[in-house]
């Protein structure tokens, strides 16, 4: 995008004399020499010492040459910016994820996301653990997000939260308002994921280690069914971590208490990438965007409880 004069005038800088850089531009050493005289003139000051050695840039031609690769670097980044912005325009980001994370959250910041860039579209797959992970590895997503009990081998972690879990019930509940045990849930309907979840493993091992036992009232592998049964069921209790339910209660307040039992906080919530694949410009800044507003959220929790 330089002129010719500028082009030249960058050449013998870099290369020391007109005919170093006659041989780097394949052109004439007269023809450069008449380039640099113009740009010269133009200027109205000499841009180089001549030597029978060669040709030195003096203070006037310094300046000229540090604006213009200056220029040059800022075309450049400009250039990646609208590459990458088209790149954007084109991706579509697919995700894997447990349920529990695709009931609100989500949904949630992919809305939020696509009112930056409304062009990108997302593919948004769920499964259990063992699923996602293997998704991932199949390269059949571009990035998983799910809860983990344990560091997962053979992935990136791209960011984790603490997701603890816990008791769910509808702020009008007998317990909303009083300290409990896990004993106490057994006088009131319990609406369990199944054995795949974290949630479950979790709590089942709590009841285990507690002597406690607890039959659901329903078990699914659904959370969204779990939720609207809770809802239904005034006395129903769940159990989810604070980035599975919805941020707004208005209609229908929820309240979401902690169990002081150890093993239910032995949780996080985790982003996953594949190690050594390349990100694309759109799946970089969704990375950063979904890390932004994940710590966001958990500041919010820390700073609530």
């Amino acid at each position: 995008m330089l002129s010719t004069e500028l082009r030249y005038f960058l050449a013998v800088a870099e290369s020391g004399s007109l005919s170093a850089a006659s041989r780097q531009l394949f052109v004439a050493t007269s023809a450069i020499s008449r380039q640099i005289r113009r740009l010269e003139r133009d200027a109205g000051v000499t841009l180089f010492d001549r030597h029978a050695r060669g040709m030195v840039l003096n203070d006037a031609g310094k300046l000229l040459e540090h604006r213009l690769r200056q220029s040059q670097r800022d075309m450049e980044v400009t250039l990646s910016e609208i590459k990458g912005l088209t790149a954007i325009r084109r991706t579509a980001i697919r995700i894997a994820c447990t349920e529990g994370v695709a009931f609100d959250l989500l949904p949630a910041i992919c809305s939020r996301f696509r009112e930056h860039y409304p062009s990108v579209s997302f593919y948004l797959q769920t499964g259990n653990t063992r699923q996602v992970y293997e998704s991932l590895h199949r390269g059949e997503c571009d990035l998983a997000l799910q809860f983990c009990l344990h560091p997962e081998r053979g992935v990136q972690i791209a960011g984790s939260w603490p997701a603890p879990v816990l008791v769910v019930m509808s702020a009008r509940h007998p317990l909303a308002s009083q300290n409990f045990h896990l004993q106490d849930l057994s006088s009131y309907p319990v609406a369990l994921t199944d054995q795949t979840t974290t949630v479950r493993q979790l709590f089942d091992l709590s009841c285990q280690m507690n002597g406690v036992f607890i039959e659901p009232t329903l078990t699914c592998n659904s959370f969204a069914t779990l939720y609207h049964f809770l809802r239904q069921t005034p006395l129903a209790v769940t159990l989810c971590s604070r980035f599975t339910v919805p941020y707004d209660h208005h209609d229908h307040p929820l309240v979401l208490r902690h169990l002081e039992i150890n093993h239910l906080t032995q949780r996080t919530l985790q982003i996953h990438l594949l190690p050594g694949r390349q990100q694309s410009a759109a799946i970089t800044l969704f990375l950063e965007f979904l890390t932004a507003q994940l710590q966001q959220r958990s500041d919010h929790f820390s700073e609530a409880e």
